[in-house]
């Protein structure tokens, strides 16, 4: 086994263990707007109950988090940081950025433990940052353990790999949640303690990453910021940005909305459906990673990016008939247009928001690494900040826009990202045409 391939297996279980823990916390997040505290006699000690499930009476007064805001802090700050965090790259190199980044993860995992308005909110901001640095540090490391022929076959597995997270810790909630209408003190320690280890133990293997120096000299932390913003304005990037943002779009709703919106349908009688929502979730896009690593050499990107939205497409409209508009918000009897909701349809547009959702990565992934080859650090700086920012503004109106509204945000938001993407797709394809013509021109011939 060739360096490089072992470098990508141990990234990519790291990512896998450090993102089993976020993602899971973000699945259950915006189910937990209240706290419950449960003094004991001694001062130095008490023990708190925090309610996971909205149904549950006690509230806290001092607490006023919401899940939402906090996704919404998480990738505005990510955004925001997406623009210094390739300068720390350069500085002290992408395994001490990714470690620095992972640090993040299991503060913000533990946070919960520790239940305070100010304190979600900062340690959120905090994993912006984090997220930013991880990010960044990955892209690079991904590119100097890669070859041009292997780019694409590395980033298939860590992208199987990462996404192996949301089964871990779907699983792992469904498990816990299932048969229950709510969670007391001891779950919920248990479930945040178990998932503060396992993201523990990511950081710990991402310790034992091989290095991987380059030759050339590093760029001044400045020039890497100029270029990145010199590129934001070409027309290609431009366009592309309606593709990064749509995929913000979609994984704001995916990763926070719609299992939580599943769980919140009382009609479907399950609680424990959000694990096994995010299971399907993790399950296509699992899927959706070996199918674009086995299917990319032979098609073209454009047609994958198309299977993708076409995904989506029926993930949508199966939310709309299947879920109730209020869902979003928490509890609802209200029902949608199918009655009774189907379960079967619930996990089916679960499944299909992963499958789409890889197909979009993968080919955004393969068109940066060609197409912006020269400038890949400035390029996946930039969809990272635009696609962040995309993430975030969902989760911002996401506390206010009912199902039936986001839903259709996303569809014009998907197709207008997938022609973008088709755009420069057909402009490159076009270009690379007119350049093999000319050069089978200059050459001479066999014959000659």
């Amino acid at each position: 086994m060739d360096r490089g391939l072992v470098s990508i297996l141990v990234l990519g279980i790291s990512f896998m263990f450090i993102f089993t823990a976020f993602q899971t916390m973000c699945n259950i997040e915006v189910r937990m707007p209240k706290l419950f505290y449960v003094n004991c006699k001694k001062k130095s000690a008490f023990a708190v109950q925090k309610t996971v499930l909205s149904s549950i009476t006690h509230e806290s007064n001092d607490f006023s988090g919401d899940g939402y805001v906090s996704l919404a802090i998480i990738y505005g700050s990510f955004a925001i940081c997406n623009w210094i965090a390739p300068s720390v790259v350069t500085l002290i190199g992408p395994r001490s950025t990714m470690l620095i980044g992972s640090l993040t993860y299991c503060a913000f995992t533990a946070s919960f433990l520790i239940p305070r308005t100010w304190l979600l909110y900062v340690s959120s901001a905090l994993l912006g940052l984090g997220a930013a640095l991880m990010w960044n540090g990955q892209g690079v490391y991904l590119s100097r353990a890669s070859s041009l022929t292997t780019i694409s076959r590395n980033s298939a597995i860590f992208w199987a790999m990462l996404q192996g997270s949301m089964l871990m810790g779907n699983a792992f909630v469904w498990h816990e949640f299932s048969g229950k209408t709510e969670v007391d003190a001891t779950t919920r320690c248990f479930l945040i303690t178990t998932l503060v280890a396992v993201a523990l133990l990511g950081v710990f293997i991402l310790l034992t990453l091989p290095s991987h120096s380059v030759s050339q000299q590093a760029a001044h932390p400045l020039a890497i910021m100029k270029g990145a913003l010199e590129l934001l304005i070409t027309p290609h990037m431009v366009f592309l940005s309606f593709t990064f943002f749509y995929t913000g779009l979609e994984l704001s709703f995916f990763s926070g909305v719609y299992s939580p919106s599943v769980g919140f349908t009382k009609s479907l009688g399950a609680k424990h459906l959000v694990g096994l929502s995010g299971i399907c979730v993790g399950l296509g896009e699992v899927l959706g990673g070996v199918v674009c690593g086995i299917i990319g050499p032979k098609w073209r990107r454009d047609g994958i990016v198309l299977i993708g939205y076409v995904a989506h497409a029926v993930a949508f409209v199966c939310a709309l008939i299947n879920l109730p508009d209020k869902a979003v918000f928490g509890d609802t009897d209200t029902i949608s247009l199918l009655v009774p909701p189907s379960i079967s349809i619930a996990l089916l547009a679960a499944f299909l928001l992963g499958f789409g959702d890889a197909c979009f990565n993968t080919q955004i992934i393969a068109m940066l690494a060609s197409v912006f080859a020269a400038q890949s650090a400035d390029a996946f700086a930039l969809f990272r900040f635009v696609q962040s920012f995309g993430a975030s503004m969902s989760f911002a109106y996401s506390t206010v826009l009912g199902l039936r509204v986001q839903l259709a945000i996303l569809a014009v938001a998907g197709a207008l990202g997938t022609l973008a993407f088709w755009r420069i797709e057909w402009r490159t394809k076009i270009f690379n045409v007119n350049i093999e013509d000319m050069e089978k021109k200059r050459l001479p011939s066999a014959e000659d």
